[in-house]
């Protein structure tokens, strides 16, 4: 059975703000947002607060991490506001972003996997969309369509208009020929490309995996911790 939080100890903003290492003005923020419940006033118009209320913040603050602030604030707000069922799919939300995510980072690991190493020549100097086409065995309608997909990104010769494909837009393009080649549909490609860019390339993008696997799994282990602060906290003022 729930507690009743008139039998409980008051507080004041400043005691929940020094338990949690946060200002007295976050903890007001946090209440005005729907975080916390709605404190009562004394006659001077101060805060008052109660263990329910140290109770949701911990609740809160341990969503936080895996969910993000602005989704930790709208479950804690859809369960003081007694749609718990929203605050349940919130949450069921977070778990698929995370799903997701893991689904695209062993994509790129299995697609970097069927990467072969770039020929020496492809290093240097720019192309244009015929030579490097003929390059990669295939059409120049074929770079133009993977450009459309946000797969290429060429710059326009100032003279001509022609697309000029540096360094890294041949290796994207590389990329992307043995990709499809492997039976990766467009869709798949998109992310491994925007990862790789993000990298600097296919080499520090693989030592970079290792730190992106702690980051979900660090993020899994997050949705586990506010899970249990959540349940715990409707257990106790549900």
């Amino acid at each position: 059975m729930g507690r009743n939080p008139q039998t409980v100890g008051q507080l004041r903003p400043v005691d929940l703000a020094r338990r949690h290492g946060l200002s007295t003005q976050a903890v007001r923020n946090y209440e005005d947002a729907g975080a916390l419940p709605a404190a009562a006033r004394t006659a001077a118009g101060y805060r008052v607060y109660t263990a329910r209320h140290g109770d949701a913040l911990r609740a809160f603050l341990a969503l936080v991490p895996g969910h993000g602030h602005q989704a930790a604030t709208a479950i804690m707000r859809a369960v003081h506001g007694g749609v718990d069922d929203e605050a349940f799919q919130l949450i069921d939300a977070s778990h698929v972003r995370l799903r997701e995510d893991r689904r695209t980072l062993q994509a790129v690991e299995r697609a970097l996997a069927d990467l072969g190493p770039a020929p020496a020549e492809s290093a240097g100097r720019p192309r244009f969309v015929g030579p490097l086409a003929r390059e990669l065995g295939v059409r120049a309608a074929t770079l133009r369509a993977w450009e459309r997909a946000g797969l290429l990104r060429p710059s326009r010769d100032a003279a001509t208009g022609y697309r000029v494909y540096a360094k890294a837009d041949v290796r994207d393009a590389r990329m992307v020929r043995q990709l499809r080649r492997g039976g990766y549909p467009l869709g798949q490609i998109a992310p491994l490309i925007e990862q790789v860019r993000a990298a600097g390339g296919p080499r520090p993008l693989e030592a970079a995996l290792g730190d992106w696997r702690g980051r979900l799994a660090a993020r899994g282990r997050a949705l586990l911790a506010g899970a249990a602060a959540l349940e715990a906290y409707l257990v106790a003022w549900g």
